[in-house]
């Protein structure tokens, strides 16, 4: 499967620099900096090979990341037309912001008091010792606003794990990914949530099933789309208010150090 997709890759793009190299060099077809176009049988076969590879190893994100780019172009839409419904995601469409070590100002978020969203950000970041610059750029979207929609999402990724209050351990991501898959539809969403609990311990998978799965659907269905929410600006928000503004509840029991 590796063998398959590297084959689909390699003619695709060259890198250099981390930036594919016929964005730097050829600036015709190209609808953002990174955009690789392909055609209907390469994105099947960058399907076949990167679903192939998120199985195998669910922390592959990058197989992860060509996934959804190259199988939720519909789902992209709705979730694109739903921005498009509620002022706040408007703003954001309209915007652009992106969340990066050089957006973030981690001096104001170091003086946020206890309580605090941007607190609790901070708080997930260095406990869990991840950065917002480890997203994968989006490439393989034919859609200059749906590769915002999908970038968007990527980029809130953490900020969703720290209102769900799940850390990033693989029964964590398992959970979150519960909540994403109700949330957007999107089906490398779907497909992490089914197969991704394959690797969970036998007492692990009964906690998922009897009390986490129901709950993070639960939250799923009630909250209003995450992707409407200007979250640069509720840095201020106490965490609390932010959750129950959204309908999400504190899980039911502590997942850290479960696998």
């Amino acid at each position: 499967m590796a063998t398959l997709l590297r084959g689909v890759l390699r003619p695709l793009c060259a890198f250099r620099g981390g930036v594919p190299f016929r964005a730097v060099s050829h600036g015709t077809g190209l609808l953002y900096p990174e955009h690789i176009p392909t055609s209907v049988l390469q994105k099947v076969l960058l399907a076949a090979g990167s679903a192939g590879m998120a199985l195998y190893d669910p922390y592959r994100h990058d197989m992860v990341a060509v996934l959804g780019e190259t199988t939720g172009r519909r789902t992209l839409k709705v979730l694109r037309d739903q921005m498009k419904r509620d002022p706040e995601g408007a703003q954001i469409l309209q915007e652009r912001p992106r969340i990066s070590l050089s957006t973030l100002d981690m001096g104001k978020l170091r003086s946020l008091p206890e309580g605090s969203f941007g607190c609790a950000y901070l708080h997930f970041l260095d406990v869990n010792r991840v950065s917002p610059d480890t997203r994968a750029p989006t490439r393989f979207v034919d859609d200059e606003e749906l590769a915002y929609v999908i970038q968007r999402y990527r980029e809130i990724h953490d900020m969703l794990h720290t209102l769900l209050g799940m850390p990033t351990n693989i029964l964590g991501e398992i959970v979150v990914k519960w909540f994403e898959a109700v949330q957007t539809g999107l089906p490398m969403c779907v497909l992490s949530a089914l197969f991704g609990p394959i690797r969970l311990s036998a007492q692990s998978l009964q906690l998922l099933i009897s009390e986490l799965i129901p709950w993070a659907v639960e939250n799923g269905r009630r909250a209003p789309c995450v992707l409407n929410v200007y979250y640069e600006r509720r840095w201020e928000q106490p965490l609390q208010a932010l959750r129950q503004e959204l309908g999400i509840t504190e899980p039911p029991l502590c997942v850290e150090g479960l696998v």
